[in-house]
C-alpha cells in the first residue's frame, strides 16, 4: 500500500490534497461526523477563496508562489486538521466540544494559515513570498482579520489571529493569551496538522533539499550575516538541511509534538481504528533519510514531485532567486 502511495496524495493514498476540490469534499464528510445538521457553506466559501488566493485569482495578489509552502501543503494540512477536530470531538465530555462554529473558524484558519507568504500587487521589493518566512505568520493573520468578515465571522478575529501562530515560530506559545482552553486545544491542534503534514509527505525529503532550503535562503534562514558583520550559516545546502533533518524531526516531536501541543496527534487515532498513519509515514520517512545518510547515497532520492503554485516553471525561478541571493550574501 505504501509503495503505491501517489506523490500529491495524502496518507491514506485516498485523497488527492493537491486538489482543492477533492479536500473540500473530505473535509465537507469528515464535518457531517463532527458536526451533523450543521451548516458547512462557510468553509465551502472559504476553499473557493483559498483557490482564487493561491491561484492569482482574488485582486490585488499574485498568487502561490513558494515551491515548498504551495497549494499541495495547505490542503494537506487543513484536511489533517480536519480529522484532529472530529476526532476530538468523539472522545471528549459533551461540555469540552469545540463545537460547529469552533470548528468552522479553526478549518478557515487551516485553509489561510500560509496567506502570508502570498505577494500583494503593490509590494514592489520582495520577489518571491519565501521572503517573508521570518514574519509570514504574522502576515497571515492580517489576512484572516480581513477575510473573515466576509463571511461573517468578524467575532472570531482575536481568536483566528492568535491560534494561527501556533503553527509557527513568530511568538512563544506561552505567550499567546486564549481565555477559553477549548482555543489553546485549536492552538495545539493547528500546529500539529501542519507539522505532521509536512513530515508525513511522500516526498518529504525530496522537497526539504529541493524546495525548502531555497525558501530558506530567500527568507534568510540558511545564511545571514550576523551582528557583528560575520556571516552565521545555518544550512550550506540542501544536503545539508537533510543531514539536520533527522535531529529537527526528533526535537519537533519531543518539544512540540509531545510536548506543547500535548500530543494531540493521539486525536486521529479514533478515525483510525487505534492507528496513525501519520506518524507511520514520517518514522518511515525517517528511517529512509537514515539509510541514505549512513551510505551517503543520495541517489536514493529519487521522487520527483509535482508542484502546485500559480506560475509554470516556478521552481526555476526560485532557484535564480536563490543564486542570486547566495551570490549577494557571500559578495
Amino acid at each position: 500500500m505504501y509503495d503505491l502511495r501517489r506523490n500529491d496524495y495524502d496518507v491514506t493514498n485516498s485523497i488527492q490534497v493537491s486538489s482543492t476540490a477533492a479536500v473540500a469534499q473530505a473535509v465537507r464528510e469528515l464535518f457531517a461526523i463532527g458536526w451533523p445538521g450543521e451548516s458547512y457553506d462557510r468553509v465551502a466559501v472559504a476553499f473557493e477563496e483559498f483557490d482564487r488566493l493561491f491561484a492569482g485569482r482574488m485582486p490585488g495578489y499574485f498568487g502561490v508562489d513558494t515551491v515548498y509552502h504551495d497549494r499541495q501543503h495547505s490542503l494537506d494540512m487543513t484536511l489533517a486538521m480536519a480529522r484532529l477536530l472530529v476526532g476530538y470531538e468523539s472522545t471528549v465530555e459533551p461540555h469540552h466540544r469545540v463545537g460547529a462554529e469552533r470548528a468552522v473558524m479553526s478549518l478557515v484558519t487551516s485553509l489561510f494559515h500560509d496567506a502570508g507568504y502570498i505577494r500583494e500587487f503593490d509590494d514592489r521589493r520582495h520577489r518571491n513570498g519565501a521572503e517573508f518566512t521570518l514574519y509570514h505568520v504574522t502576515r497571515s493573520a492580517r489576512f484572516l482579520a480581513r477575510f473573515l468578515p466576509s463571511i461573517g465571522m468578524d467575532a472570531w478575529i482575536p481568536i483566528s489571529t492568535r491560534i494561527v501562530h501556533f503553527t509557527g515560530y513568530e511568538i512563544k506559545l506561552s505567550q499567546i493569551q486564549l481565555s477559553d482552553s477549548r482555543d489553546r486545544k485549536l492552538g495545539h491542534m493547528l500546529g500539529t496538522a501542519d507539522l505532521i503534514a509536512q513530515m508525513a509527505d511522500r516526498c518529504y525529503l525530496e522537497k526539504c533539499r529541493d524546495r525548502l532550503y531555497p525558501e530558506f535562503v530567500l527568507g534568510g534562514v540558511a545564511a545571514a550575516p550576523g551582528s557583528d558583520g560575520t556571516m552565521q550559516v545555518r544550512y550550506s545546502s540542501g544536503l545539508d538541511l537533510l543531514r539536520q533533518t533527522p535531529r529537527f524531526v526528533r526535537e519537533t516531536r519531543s518539544l512540540r509534538l509531545d510536548g506543547e501541543f500535548e500530543r494531540a496527534y493521539q486525536l486521529l487515532e479514533p478515525l483510525f481504528e487505534g492507528k496513525n498513519p501519520y506518524l507511520e509515514a514520517i518514522d518511515r520517512n525517517l528511517e529512509y533519510l537514515q539509510r541514505i545518510l549512513r551510505a551517503e547515497r543520495w541517489r536514493m532520492l529519487r521522487r520527483n514531485p509535482p508542484l502546485f503554485t500559480s506560475e509554470e516553471n516556478q521552481l526555476g525561478q526560485v532557484r535564480g532567486l536563490m543564486v542570486n541571493r547566495l551570490k549577494a550574501l557571500w559578495a
